[in-house]
C-alpha cells in the first residue's frame, strides 16, 4: 500500500495551506499549461486519479463532462472534495493507485496531478490505465519532475557565483526518495524521463505532447517568486492517447 501522508494531521494542515488548495486551479501556475493539453471534454467519462479536494473533478464536469470519478488514497481530501461538491454526475472513492482496477473501456480521458510519483509500480499502473481507456481515449498527467526529485537533499545551493543552483545526483539511480515537506519522510519513486516516457510507449500509449512546466514572463510578472523556477524544470507534463 502507498504511504497516506496525507492523513497526517501534520501535513494535511500544511498542504491545506498551499495557495493551489486555498484558490484551487487558479492558484495552480502549471494550469492554463494543463488546460492547453486536454481534450474536448463534453460528454466525457473521466477519471480523476489522485483528485485531491475535486478541484479537477468539477471544472471537468463544468466543461460538459457526462460524469467524473474521483480517486485518492486519503480520506481528509475525499471528505474535502465530498464537502466542496454537489454534482450527483461526480464520485468520489478511496483507492490506492498501487492497487487500483478499473473497468475495461471504462473512461474517455484519465487525469492525474502530482500523484504518479508516488506510485512504486508506475509499469503496473499504466498498463491498467491503457485497458480503461476507450479507443482514443487520453491520458493527461502531470508528476515532479525527475530532474527535480533525483537528488538524495532536493534543494536550492549556490554555485561559485551566488546563482540559486538545483542538485542533480543519483539520476540514474531509480527508486525511493524521502523528503521532508510539511513532515518528514514523505515517500515518492524517481523514475528518469526515459523510463517515463518509454514505459508509456510500452503499454501502447502514442505520445501527443510533453512539456516541462515553466512560468511565463507574464506570471513572473504577477509572482516574482516563480522566477526561480526558470532555474530547473519542477514538473513534467504529458499527453499520450490509446490507439
Amino acid at each position: 500500500m502507498a504511504q497516506n501522508i496525507y492523513d497526517n494531521p501534520d501535513f494535511f494542515s500544511g498542504y491545506s495551506q498551499l495557495p493551489r488548495q486555498v484558490q484551487g486551479l487558479d492558484g495552480a501556475p502549471e494550469w492554463p499549461a494543463i488546460r492547453a493539453l486536454l481534450p474536448e471534454l463534453t460528454g466525457k467519462r473521466v477519471a480523476d486519479l489522485g483528485c485531491g479536494f475535486g478541484w479537477a473533478s468539477r471544472w471537468f464536469r463544468a466543461q460538459g463532462a457526462d460524469r467524473v470519478l474521483g480517486l485518492d488514497l486519503s480520506q481528509n481530501m475525499i471528505d474535502r472534495a465530498q464537502a466542496d461538491t454537489s454534482d450527483s454526475a461526480i464520485t468520489y472513492r478511496i483507492a490506492d493507485l498501487d492497487r487500483l482496477e478499473l473497468p475495461e473501456t471504462a473512461f474517455d480521458l484519465i487525469y492525474s496531478a502530482l500523484t504518479f510519483h508516488y506510485v512504486q509500480d508506475f509499469e503496473r499502473l499504466i498498463r491498467m490505465i491503457h485497458a480503461a481507456l476507450s479507443a482514443g481515449g487520453d491520458l493527461v498527467f502531470t508528476i515532479e519532475h525527475p530532474i527535480f526529485m533525483a537528488a538524495a537533499h532536493p534543494h536550492w545551493i549556490e554555485d561559485e557565483d551566488g546563482r540559486k543552483t538545483w542538485p542533480v545526483n543519483g539520476y540514474s539511480n531509480e527508486g525511493e526518495r524521502r523528503t521532508d515537506w510539511f513532515a518528514k519522510g514523505v515517500l515518492k519513486h524517481h523514475r528518469t524521463l526515459a523510463t517515463t516516457i518509454n514505459t508509456l510507449i510500452n503499454a501502447g500509449f502514442t505520445l501527443r505532447r510533453v512539456e516541462e512546466f515553466a512560468p511565463s514572463p507574464q506570471q513572473i510578472a504577477a509572482m516574482p517568486e516563480l522566477a526561480e523556477e526558470l532555474e530547473r524544470p519542477m514538473m513534467l507534463m504529458v499527453s499520450a492517447y490509446k490507439n
